[in-house]
């Protein structure tokens, strides 16, 4: 069975991300999933575009896309897509938001491709090859010190409702680091840690398409992913995610499990 390459992943970022530019700022048709949570009619149009280049091109492939849901298939072969993360942004007006595209072969992460359209920056990486933001190595920070560091995080959409709203944690951060951002992108979180822009990042409760390919470009990029409770494999849920090169993560860590 064929195998997509990393060409085939940057390519679909591209064409999708295309979609998304064309689109900004315009009157969207925004419905809601939940409370907080958003789509766009841009939404769909990308994901509709991903779903049946892939599948015109692997049929028998198995994706999890975060609008369809499911589309089942051969479970050796699995594609994680987020055709816009960041949606909030999005609707807003804010230009902060991206393309999110992984693919695994037997649950081990291979490539991934998160393209920013607004900046043109398009972060990838293999598996064992390091990462990259349009063609150039980048790195993870090498700064070992909470106070002199820049952290990310999120929050989830059924926050005005659950205990677990993450604000306990933000608010410890925040008194031990030169800040705590919230970017309204996982995926763009994830390459920011990456790219060494930010020290670290953390989040509960995402989903595989926020943080497949970032996890893997963050990972190639020398920087230690895990759940929150250490677990390796990031993508099963329910996912708590904690990124950072290895010197902060153990202070990260230590500092999420101080509760």
């Amino acid at each position: 069975m064929k195998s997509p390459t990393l060409i085939d992943i940057k390519t679909l970022a591209l064409d999708a991300g295309k979609i998304l530019r064309a689109g900004y700022e315009k009157t969207h048709q925004v419905e809601y999933k939940s409370l907080i949570d958003p789509v766009t009619e841009i939404d769909y149009q990308a994901e509709d575009f991903l779903l049946k280049a892939i599948l015109g091109k692997f049929p028998t492939h198995h994706i999890l896309t975060e609008e369809s849901g499911i589309i089942d298939g051969d479970h050796d072969h699995i594609w994680y897509i987020d055709p816009l993360d960041g949606t909030v942004n999005y609707a807003h007006g804010v230009p902060v938001f991206c393309v999110s595209i992984a693919y695994a072969y037997k649950n081990d992460l291979k490539f991934g491709a998160v393209y920013d359209p607004m900046r043109d920056e398009l972060f990838s990486a293999v598996r064992g090859q390091g990462a990259t933001m349009n063609g150039k190595t980048i790195s993870a920070s090498n700064e070992t010190e909470l106070e002199r560091s820049l952290l990310t995080t999120g929050f989830p959409y059924d926050m005005w409702e659950t205990v677990n709203d993450n604000l306990n944690d933000y608010g410890k951060f925040a008194k031990l680091t030169q800040g705590v951002r919230r970017l309204g992108s996982a995926a763009l979180d994830l390459c920011y840690v990456a790219a060494g822009r930010l020290e670290g990042y953390w989040e509960h409760f995402v989903q595989p398409w926020d943080v497949a390919a970032g996890g893997l470009i963050a990972e190639e990029s020398g920087a230690k992913v895990r759940k929150i409770n250490g677990g390796k494999n990031y993508l099963t849920p329910p996912i708590s995610i904690l990124a950072a090169p290895p010197a902060l993560y153990k202070k990260m860590d230590k500092v999420l499990k101080d509760n």
